[in-house]
């Protein structure tokens, strides 16, 4: 009877070091998911940023190169006003 008590207690024991073990574990990975995934949002922000920096770049080009070309075309004009007849312009 003795030995079937201490086995009962061993067992109980061994049982319970297991799960808190377990739970322990489950615990401090749980921990690293959470600061990974904080990790991942800061960065998925950051990305986002970037590419918002980026859009609005490539919504801006467009607008100097009509700029660009309107100033051009000024600017022949001018030379062309400026200009003797039959002299080429440069």
């Amino acid at each position: 009877m003795e030995a079937i008590l201490v086995a009962l207690i061993t067992g109980g024991l061994s049982l319970l070091g297991v799960v808190i073990t377990n739970m322990m574990a489950a615990r401090r990975a749980e921990q690293r998911m959470v600061t990974a995934q904080a990790v991942t949002d800061a960065r998925l922000e950051e990305l986002t940023r970037e590419v918002r920096a980026h859009n609005n770049f490539a919504q801006r080009v467009p607008v100097l190169e009509e700029q660009l070309r309107v100033a051009n075309h000024r600017l022949s004009n001018l030379e062309k006003a400026h200009t003797p007849a039959g002299q080429a312009i440069s």
